[in-house]
């Protein structure tokens, strides 16, 4: 999509119209400010609707783009449309929990439309009693098990990217793809 000289489309100031009255008549000067009005048309349009330019779900999709890299949001184009104005749309809440289990299974479940339970091997543990004995050691892996929400099959490539842009740089990452739900009854 373009706002350049975008055929057929009125100026709501037409520049004739505002010439003093020795020019009213004047043919040339007529067609010279409908030429300008032709090239204006389209920077007033955008001014006139400034606002929708800014909220990812009105947006151009080539302003899109844009407004994604105020929020520092990054996308694989192949991505449908809806999803990359969901996800500019979300970026705070995305960034917040960025790191995080919960940031991580968001992450999923809307750019892929996956579910997903996480194993963190990250290695926290504490105790309230007195001179217990010492966690074993972390194993230092993430296993993300997925399973198809909204779209089947699940792309092992595509979950392996969101998961290893979100997964924090100390733990390997490890990724399976389930038939369901884990914990689901199969009939």
């Amino acid at each position: 999509m373009s706002r350049a000289a975008v055929p057929g489309l009125p100026s709501p100031h037409p520049i004739g119209e505002l010439l003093p009255a020795l020019y009213a008549d004047d043919d040339f000067a007529q067609r010279f400010t409908a030429g300008l009005d032709t090239v204006l048309a389209p920077v007033f349009a955008t001014l006139d609707n400034l606002p929708a330019y800014f909220e990812p779900r009105l947006a151009p999709p080539d302003f899109l783009a844009w407004l994604a890299s105020w929020v520092a949001v990054e996308w694989d184009p192949a991505w449908p449309e809806e999803v990359r104005r969901s996800v500019v749309e979300r970026a705070l809440e995305l960034h917040r929990r960025r790191g995080t289990r919960r940031g991580l299974e968001d992450r999923l479940r809307l750019i892929l439309g996956v579910g997903s339970q996480i194993v963190d091997g990250g290695g926290v543990a504490w105790s309230t009693a007195a001179d217990a004995a010492l966690p074993p050691a972390p194993s230092g892996e993430l296993l993300v098990l997925v399973w198809a929400e909204r779209t089947a099959p699940v792309d092992m490539d595509q979950v392996l990217a969101v998961v290893r842009a979100s997964c924090p740089v100390h733990l390997t990452c490890r990724v399976q793809i389930l038939p369901g739900p884990p914990g689901r009854a199969e009939s």
